[in-house]
């Protein structure tokens, strides 16, 4: 073996090494750091966890963000606490944004958490159900998937109760508020499926996760106006159309979107295969219109702030 092809493999050794994120890592840092739990999308051929997205604050798991397929083992994996947990906001009813909630909640039954837990969502439409209704087709006693969890609806038996709002509001609303944080929502448009975008503010810190959009709404940008860092999912390549283009925004579309925010960091995330195939070109195209620092998503990374 020469000795150009032993540094080659030696520096590829180092960078894998220094991506793969320890479990304690993101709980070990002060401060505000995002943690990807899940970074892929609806198909299971990319060993990603669907998305998913997990806020710290001084080592305290506090907001999640999404909840697909695979996030229940994220969650696990990343040393989060239930009991820890203020806020969760569910962007849409998409399996890949919320199929695990339910998961979460059972292994949430064994925490002995007691106070109530805050979850907001879209609305409805004749299509979807609100956040409400999807709650009550979960966890209905009478005729609920999962009666056997009924108490998070009312917290009965021993189960925190969820305290749920619904976002249908085209304009930015509170949708929680601490001493240590506020959350803002805020409707976008994905096609047919009601959506929201959440906005988080941590002491001086602001993180906007903007959802599966189209990018066509001009008010997005002040939402996210000049936050700490954005996280924006690479679902489409350049030139998608019909309903892949109604529900996703292209690159040049992330790109420009994210430099009319002003933001600092740029995450990009749930990811799939057909935008993985040519991710470079992907990334090029959004850098031709931001020109702030970009980060690619892997489930379980740390993004300190």
């Amino acid at each position: 073996m020469s000795l150009n092809l032993l540094l080659f493999l030696a520096v590829a050794m180092a960078v894998t090494a220094a991506c793969e994120p320890t479990q304690a890592e993101c709980s070990a840092h002060d401060g505000v750091v995002l943690q990807v739990l899940g970074s892929g999308g609806p198909i299971a051929d990319d060993g990603r966890a669907s998305s998913a997205y997990l806020v710290w604050v001084d080592g305290v798991s506090k907001v999640l963000i999404d909840a697909g397929g695979g996030s229940f083992l994220r969650f696990g994996e990343a040393g989060a606490d239930f009991r820890d947990l203020d806020f969760v906001g569910l962007s849409h009813f998409h399996t890949d944004h919320s199929a695990d909630f339910p998961a979460l909640l059972k292994s949430g039954n064994f925490s002995g958490r007691k106070r109530p837990l805050y979850v907001a969502g879209p609305d409805a439409n004749d299509r979807f159900p609100g956040l409400e209704a999807w709650l009550e087709r979960l966890l209905d006693g009478d005729s609920g998937a999962y009666a056997y969890l009924a108490g998070f609806l009312d917290g009965t038996a021993g189960l925190p109760m969820l305290v749920s709002r619904e976002v249908s509001d085209e304009q930015a609303s509170v949708v929680y508020k601490s001493e240590e944080l506020t959350v803002e929502a805020m409707r976008v448009p994905h096609g047919i499926v009601p959506a929201v975008a959440f906005k988080v503010q941590a002491g001086a810190e602001t993180l906007v996760f903007a959802s599966d959009q189209n990018g066509s709404k001009a008010a997005f940008a002040e939402f996210a106006k000049d936050a700490s860092l954005l996280v924006m999912h690479l679902v489409v390549p350049e030139g998608a159309s019909g309903v892949a283009r109604r529900l996703h925004a292209p690159p040049s579309v992330v790109g420009m979107t994210a430099a009319k925010t002003g933001v600092r960091k740029l995450v990009l995330s749930h990811f799939m295969a057909r935008s993985l195939d040519d991710i470079d070109t992907n990334v090029d195209l959004v850098r031709e219109n931001y020109d702030g620092e970009i980060v690619l998503a892997e489930d379980l990374a740390c993004i300190r702030l």
